[in-house]
């Protein structure tokens, strides 16, 4: 890796790690999830640390390409502000769902944390393809992670 790619990747690996700091945090597994009824195509629980951690990784990968290929400093700011909010999106959901126990809020949020990520993919494609194409799969995993909400809904309302 040159030096030109360090201290970005640097950067943008600390920022998804406190983004997944954060939402791991506010995360709680305990009873209170546990009793919750969940839909039967639901993946076992070690199956999201680990595409979490893949996904945050590739973010992080993505950010660094976008923010490399930027032709001005307007432009690349903007890239950054959009995986800001992305990540605030990210972190609000796990406070939604798990803290306040609302899943019913959370899914409404998720349509923006997905609506941020599309967005993010257009925005990017016009600066690297690269960016672009790493992005995908926390679009895939996003819109699985909405579908299952939207199940826990269904099957557990009414919330508050």
């Amino acid at each position: 890796m040159s030096r030109a790619w360090a201290l970005p990747v640097v950067v943008a690996m600390l920022a998804a790690t406190v983004v997944a700091v954060l939402g791991g945090t506010i995360t709680d597994l305990g009873p209170w999830y546990e009793s919750l009824n969940k839909p039967a195509f639901t993946p076992p629980r070690p199956i999201f640390p680990i595409a979490w951690t893949t996904i945050f990784a590739l973010a992080a990968l993505a950010g660094v390409s976008a923010w490399r290929a930027a032709p001005n400093v307007r432009i690349s700011d903007t890239v950054i502000g959009l995986f800001a909010l992305n990540g605030f999106l990210n972190v609000l959901w796990s406070l939604l769902f798990f803290r306040l126990q609302r899943p019913d809020w959370a899914f409404v949020e998720l349509l923006l944390l997905w609506l941020s990520i599309a967005g993010l993919i257009v925005y990017c494609l016009r600066l690297s393809r690269t960016a672009a194409l790493l992005l995908v799969p926390y679009l895939a995993w996003v819109s699985a992670a909405g579908t299952l909400n939207w199940f826990v809904v269904q099957l557990n309302a009414p919330f508050g």
